[in-house]
């Protein structure tokens, strides 16, 4: 417990001793008043004080003026009948009991967040003069070297240059085994250093860095709204100031009619207690605080798990996926290639490596660095000129004054070069050198080790339909999604082809089924962005992926993303029972409390008692692990 509810605490403590002990004493008159006064302003005092400023401020039916009219009521009541004050200390006690409750359970929720939240870095080491300076990470450049020693956590995202060690990335991925790091390697921040000491040039600034990212997704989800919370806020709205004019109408409509028309006595003060019961029911407690409190413990529990959903609202959308879309390269394979055969070259194999490898020297991706390690040489980068990379199709340079291109299918047929095809599956780029074939190179990828097993736990979790989407020949994205046991396959997707396809899968499904877009690349920004809901790999995406999506994978393992979808429908499912019991057992009680049926005890258990029913079955989003 913190500070402020310690000091709650001993509130209702003391008011609770003082109430029972006044039960035993004989005193009446003014000095009765006086004394059961003291045990309800020591309880209530803030709840007036409340209650006062919204009136002040002109918004007046929230749950502070209800619980404030109810027990002032009650205590008029006493003074008119029979000096029993004990029904409104009651129920000012038993509400703040509730709101001692909550506010620990919001407290425990966001606890468990904060074990996230640990991975801020206080300070990063920079070696000045021989010694070691402890300087603010926001003041690191990018390309200094930072040391990073056991036990401290890695401040700012970069590669090793000099040690190795094993890092702790639970708090990042969830991940229980920690990962090894040796010189060469990336690291990301918010990994602990447990055992050697790292030297790390760093390639990022801190408020770009992973650690800052992930603060800020956690620290603004909430921000983010789902539809079942705007209705209780709307209902919220719309219901309190309904149930105050409507007690107001059971205290004195009744008695009037009693009076002008029944030729009976009004009996206002069996109507009025009925109305003042009826407030104390209304109080909308167990909604306002229980929905979005599931949902904070929804997210809380996925961070805990590697999943990081941006806002409730796409937890919500999440709990509705029923066809869920992949890019290949990354995403279900490793996108570690590599150069496996050399066909129907017209050249030596080395030769025709070195041409593929120095055309594609200025390329950044996954298969141009495969060609480029298979080379295995140094690169000399003056030895090309006129590079023309041609989005989805390959590059075209100039190598020792030879026009080399190097591509798929696609580039050979824009430059009418008639090509050979590769019985085996994989990559394939061809290869012509001034405008005459050359052979092929066979690149292979890498599955993923748990591809398998995540398409098979995504259809066990009620997905309807499991797609690929790749820039892959046909023949080597049909043989990866067999493998795999995907649903449906679409090959030789150029960019743009893939936010083509996905519009019209959109069309195609049914109108209340939503679909999830896996990715990682920065290709995929724009699909991520159009699916009802983008699912990124955290950990080797591209910043523009992780922008783009609503929820981040922070060990790219795709077995998270099922896991994603049970922790969400867990979410929804306990947010739809809160709904249901907590307005379910308002309006009944409502009912009884209008009919005279029930008594200020009862109204106590209809608002502090759903609250705290509704609040413990909340937490329960907390938990994810076994799912």
């Amino acid at each position: 417990m913190n500070k402020k509810q310690k000091k709650m605490l001993a509130r209702i403590i003391i008011a609770a001793i003082l109430m029972v002990g006044l039960g035993f004493t004989e005193v009446s008159g003014p000095a009765r008043f006086i004394l059961y006064m003291i045990p309800y302003f020591v309880v209530g005092y803030d709840i007036l004080i409340k209650a006062g400023k919204g009136i002040k401020n002109r918004q007046v039916f929230d749950e502070s003026f209800l619980m404030a009219v109810a027990t002032v009521g009650a205590i008029a009541l006493g003074l008119y009948e029979d000096g029993d004050y004990t029904e409104a200390i009651a129920v000012m006690l038993f509400y703040q009991i509730g709101e001692l409750f909550q506010s620990y359970a919001v407290g425990k929720s966001r606890r468990n967040i904060s074990e996230l939240m640990d991975i801020r870095p206080d300070y990063a080491n920079v070696e000045m003069d021989g010694k070691l300076e402890q300087v603010d990470p926001d003041e690191v450049e990018i390309g200094s070297v930072i040391v990073v020693q056991p036990g401290e956590k890695v401040p700012i995202d970069g590669i090793v240059v000099e040690g190795s060690s094993s890092l702790n990335t639970v708090a990042l991925t969830g991940e229980s085994l920690p990962r090894d790091a040796k010189a060469g390697d990336e690291v990301i921040s918010g990994c602990i250093n447990m055992t050697g000491v790292l030297k790390i040039r760093t390639t990022k600034e801190f408020g770009e860095s992973t650690v800052s990212k992930i603060l800020d997704l956690v620290e603004n989800a909430s921000s983010r709204k789902s539809r079942s919370e705007d209705f209780i806020s709307k209902f919220a709205r719309i219901y309190t100031p309904a149930v105050c004019y409507g007690a107001l109408a059971l205290a004195l409509l009744p008695p009037l009619v009693r009076v002008a028309f029944m030729g009976l006595a009004p009996e206002w003060h069996d109507w009025i207690y009925r109305a003042l019961t009826f407030l104390v029911i209304s109080c909308p407690c167990a909604l306002v605080i229980s929905i979005p409190l599931s949902f904070f413990a929804g997210i809380g529990g996925a961070s805990k798990e590697g999943v990081l959903v941006k806002g409730s609202n796409y937890l919500e959308t999440l709990s509705q996926t029923k066809y869920v879309v992949f890019d290949k390269t990354g995403t279900l394979t490793q996108g570690v290639f590599e150069v496996s055969g050399i066909h129907h070259n017209e050249l030596e194999d080395e030769k025709l490596l070195e041409y593929a490898a120095l055309a594609e020297s200025a390329s950044s991706h996954p298969i141009s660095k495969s060609i480029q390690r298979a080379y295995g040489k140094e690169l000399d980068r003056a030895r090309v000129t006129d590079i023309q990379e041609i989005s989805g199709n390959g590059v075209i340079a100039k190598v020792d004054g030879k026009e080399v291109a190097a591509g798929n299918s696609r580039l050979m047929e824009k430059l009418h070069i008639p090509y050979i095809n590769c019985h085996q599956a994989g990559t394939i780029i061809h290869m012509a050198i001034d405008g005459a074939y050359a052979g092929h190179i066979l690149i292979s990828d890498i599955i993923k080790p748990h591809s398998k097993e995540a398409i098979a736990a995504l259809r066990s979790a009620g997905i309807e339909k499991t797609i690929m989407l790749t820039g892959d020949e046909k023949r080597t994205a049909d043989q990866v999604a067999a493998e795999l046991g995907v649903s449906e396959v679409h090959s030789e997707l150029l960019p743009g082809d893939k936010v083509a396809k996905v519009e019209e899968i959109l069309e195609q499904k049914p109108k209340n089924w939503k679909l999830a877009f896996v990715g990682d690349g920065i290709n995929d920004a724009p699909v991520l962005s159009r699916a009802d809901i983008g699912i990124a790999m955290g950990a080797m995406g591209s910043d523009a992926a992780i922008e783009a999506a609503d929820v981040v994978l922070m060990d790219d393992d795709p077995l998270k993303i099922a896991k994603a979808i049970k922790i969400s429908r867990k979410c929804l499912r306990i947010v739809y029972e809160n709904i249901v019991f907590a307005i379910g057992v308002k309006f009944i009680c409502l009912a009884l409390g209008a009919l005279g049926i029930a008594n200020m005890w009862l109204a106590i258990f209809a608002d502090v008692g759903v609250m705290i029913i509704a609040v413990l079955n909340a937490i329960r989003a907390l938990f994810v692990k076994n799912l």
